[in-house]
């Protein structure tokens, strides 16, 4: 049972309260005080006052807090359901009231007394759920006639032979006398019954767990039986989405396409800017006047908000900082001449920061580079990096069917020698490659397993140049960025081969894990590498960029940490499902 819950600004104004029971204290006001003000990390969503246990969850984007108190002996599992819908009711009612708070010149507060029966209805409602979701988990306890106690009771012996008699499997009752045969009857009836009978069957062999039968390979042999082809066309087909496939240029090269056609469900910021209201986050800096020489003082606020805002868009914690300030060292000492020019002059500050970071330093175009490097008489080189199941072979596949599409020769070295079924899978892609392109110049370099991975790619990168292949992709393991041991490997290959291009492989869904990943892995292959000048990650892949809607945080912050560029974005499972990152889209999704 609730004892309170609570709305509340993160700077304390109470906007709307509901209390059930007179509470002893104020855990409302300690957990803004010890938990929010002193900005102390909790390690959940509860903290613990007296007697009372007090829940909770924000609104960020209008900085607004959703509390509930109830007893600390009480165990309410359904609370944090609460906590989401009533958070989206709140919101979804009462956005615009709680932005007009924010202006300093709306002297009247305004009143959200009409939540009381919506958040009723949405009490009752969770609670109902709840108990019918226990209600369902509950086992009913069987009865005593269907257990096997009741059949070793009289009664029960009685009723399983009355069964048995219904389904015809023994006769209950008296026998009743036959009539006597003769010689030859008997003789007559007992060759028919041994007819009937046949020859004796011999006893089945036992089939041990994880040993297979030979009727069990039968059914999975595949070899001698004829291909269903219309099936597996249609299957190889659905790897390609005719939607989501690139453009040709006035020179012929396929270039996939941009990110931002495929998130058109993006509400990006506003961009009529005429009106005299600031929106988004840049909402802001309402409250500085016009006139005013904008100051670090002046500036921390705000810019405390802002890092905030970067950090709900996945943004690493460090990197948001480091943003911020150089911002606001950019803007101290400005002089401000309204609230328009407020807005535009923060707009266009962050802007040309988040720019100078997104945009690339070195090359992007493969395809030229690639044939720089067969003009040489060598293959173009690219090595596949990252940590494990963020979709490395998945997007190598990917970039394959873009090379195949540039008519180029593409040969795979399987240098994932650890990940059981790695080489098989890429084999699978081998074939679906060679069944959806025009150009089935498309082949795998394998060893099986336990093998060394730098050797295996020297191989392939041999064979690749005396075959006439134009590219060289090398997948290799994945492997956490703490474990030694694949690092030293990695770096290795990375030595021995000297591949032109080092994509790492990482997922958009990170945050701060994204700095830890990139910074360990370039060490890694300084630390191991015995060169003087030793090679780091040259590129990045973004996976899963489908996902995260405008949270494109881990963007920036790859970007930050290595100075190098996103190259590919993957949107998806089909082999076209690969996108090359728009700048200004990443940049109008930070600021939203």
């Amino acid at each position: 049972m609730l004892d309170q819950f609570t709305i509340a600004t993160k700077g304390g104004v109470v906007l709307w309260s509901k209390g059930y029971t007179d509470i002893s204290g104020t855990p409302v006001d300690s957990l803004i005080r010890d938990v929010l003000i002193q900005n102390t990390r909790a390690s959940s969503t509860k903290y613990h006052s007296g007697p009372y246990s007090v829940q909770w969850t924000f609104a960020n984007e209008l900085n607004v807090i959703f509390v509930a108190v109830y007893q600390k002996i009480l165990q309410l599992p359904y609370l944090e359901e609460l906590l989401r819908l009533v958070k989206r009711h709140f919101v979804a009612r009462f956005a615009q009231e709680i932005k007009e708070l924010a202006d300093p010149d709306n002297a009247e507060f305004p009143s959200f007394d009409a939540f009381d029966e919506e958040f009723e209805q949405v009490w009752r409602a969770v609670e109902e759920r709840y108990e019918k979701e226990k209600k369902e988990m509950k086992s009913v306890p069987r009865k005593f006639e269907n257990t096997k106690k009741f059949q070793s009771t009289a009664k029960g012996a009685k009723l399983e032979l009355e069964e048995l008699a219904q389904a015809g499997e023994m006769e209950i009752g008296r026998k009743q006398p036959g009539k006597m045969r003769t010689w030859n009857e008997r003789k007559k009836g007992g060759e028919e019954d041994g007819k009937k009978k046949g020859k004796k069957k011999g006893k089945e062999n036992r089939v041990w767990e994880g040993k297979m039968t030979k009727e069990a390979m039968q059914e999975l042999d595949f070899s001698g039986k004829k291909a269903d082809t219309e099936n597996d066309s249609a299957r190889v087909a659905a790897l390609v989405d005719e939607s989501s496939k690139g453009v040709r240029t006035k020179d012929g090269v396929y270039e996939v396409a941009d990110v931002a056609e495929r998130s058109s469900d993006f509400q990006l910021l506003d961009e009529e800017g005429e009106q005299d209201t600031p929106k988004g986050i840049f909402g802001m800096f309402k409250s500085l006047t016009s006139g005013r020489v904008l100051s670090k003082e002046l500036l921390s606020e705000p810019m405390a908000r802002m890092r905030e805002h970067l950090a709900t868009k996945n943004v690493a914690t460090d990197i948001a900082d480091e943003i911020c300030q150089t911002v606001a060292q950019s803007l101290v000492g400005v002089r401000i001449g309204g609230l328009q020019n407020i807005r535009k002059l923060i707009e266009q500050s962050m802007e040309t920061a988040l720019t100078r970071i997104l945009t690339p330093v070195s090359s992007t175009d493969i395809i030229r580079d690639i044939d720089n490097a067969n003009s040489n008489g060598r293959p173009y080189t690219m090595a596949f990096v990252g940590v494990n199941g963020v979709g490395k072979s998945t997007n190598l596949s990917k970039v394959c069917y873009w090379l195949l599409q540039n008519n180029k020769r593409v040969l795979i070295a399987a240098c994932d020698t650890f990940r059981s079924g790695a080489v098989e899978q890429l084999r699978v892609h081998v074939r679906n490659l060679r069944a959806l392109s025009e150009n089935q110049s498309v082949e795998i370099f394998e060893r099986g397993y336990g093998k060394d991975s730098a050797g295996i790619a020297r191989d392939a990168i041999s064979f690749g140049a005396s075959n006439g292949f134009d590219v060289v992709l090398i997948d290799t393991a994945g492997r956490m960025q703490d474990n030694e041991p694949l690092m030293r490997a990695l770096s290795k290959l990375v030595s021995v081969n000297s591949p032109d291009k080092i994509l790492f492989v990482g997922e958009a869904l990170v945050g701060n894990e994204a700095v830890d990943q990139l910074q360990k892995f370039n060490q890694a292959m300084r630390d191991f590498s015995g060169q003087s000048r030793p090679r780091q990650i040259d590129g990045i892949i973004l996976t899963k960029f489908d996902t995260i809607d405008d949270r494109v945080g881990a963007a920036l912050s790859m970007t930050y940490i290595t100075g190098q560029p996103i190259v590919f974005v993957g949107t998806g499972q089909t082999y076209t499902d690969l996108r090359k990152m728009n700048v200004s889209h990443v940049i109008r999704a930070l600021l939203r």
